[in-house]
């Protein structure tokens, strides 16, 4: 009798056991209601690394399509609502995906629209620019040079790209322009999320337009969760 007491109790104690935590979107607040989600995460504010993952939504759950080692800004993140352009941080927050473009000829079972990089192709960052956090082809006059990235100079950075949506339908002057998700460089980035090459390409060969993919971007905890988002 005292066995079979111990053992009921082992089976009691299992049975209480804490689960597996949930996917991390089941854990958020917002996914953007679509059917396909990336996340970007790093474990504090002052972080310049973390990891991406690409998920699906399934039968009325996320399961994990592919993740990488993921890149952020030199200064870390910053809440997107407040972020200050020049300030070497990447945006908080869930944005949408405008489109991609590259140096390179988009992966094979590229979706998304996809802009080759040419010789006239900038992004401009000038805050006086009417074209401000604008792809435009060619510079237009009243976008400086020097407020502005030649997209054909960062060939191995932009091999492949994807447009993050912040700050970009209604642009605020002086949050910032120009944030990507894009190819590692050498280092930290100016304030996009970079990943290997490989990564972009599946990222860029999984995503697909008529799902509403979204990227969400934060930390693990503290005031830019990205359980918030």
């Amino acid at each position: 009798m005292r066995l079979a007491a111990v053992a009921l109790a082992s089976v009691s104690l299992l049975a209480l056991s804490p689960s597996d935590p949930p996917a991390l979107p089941e854990q958020m607040a917002d996914t953007g209601g679509g059917s396909q989600l990336i996340t970007a995460q790093a474990p504090r504010e002052d972080s310049t690394s973390g990891t991406l993952t690409w998920w699906d939504r399934r039968d009325g759950h996320w399961v994990k399509a592919g993740s990488a080692a993921a890149r952020f800004g030199a200064k870390g993140l910053a809440e997107g609502g407040s972020r200050k352009q020049g300030s070497n941080t990447t945006p908080t927050g869930l944005y949408d995906l405008p489109f991609a473009f590259g140096t390179k000829t988009a992966p094979a079972g590229t979706s998304v629209g996809y802009r080759p990089v040419r010789e006239e192709s900038w992004w401009c960052q000038d805050n006086d620019s009417r074209s401000y956090n604008r792809w435009t082809e060619p510079r237009p006059a009243d976008c400086r040079a020097s407020e502005s990235e030649h997209l054909i100079a960062y060939k191995a950075q932009y091999a492949y790209a994807l447009v993050v949506g912040f700050n970009y339908e209604r642009p605020v002057r002086g949050r910032g322009a120009g944030i990507f998700l894009h190819v590692n460089g050498a280092g930290a980035t100016a304030g996009c999320v970079s990943v290997s090459e490989d990564a972009m390409r599946r990222v860029l060969g999984w995503a697909d337009p008529a799902r509403t993919p979204r990227i969400a971007i934060g930390t693990v905890s503290g005031g830019t969760a990205i359980t918030r988002y």
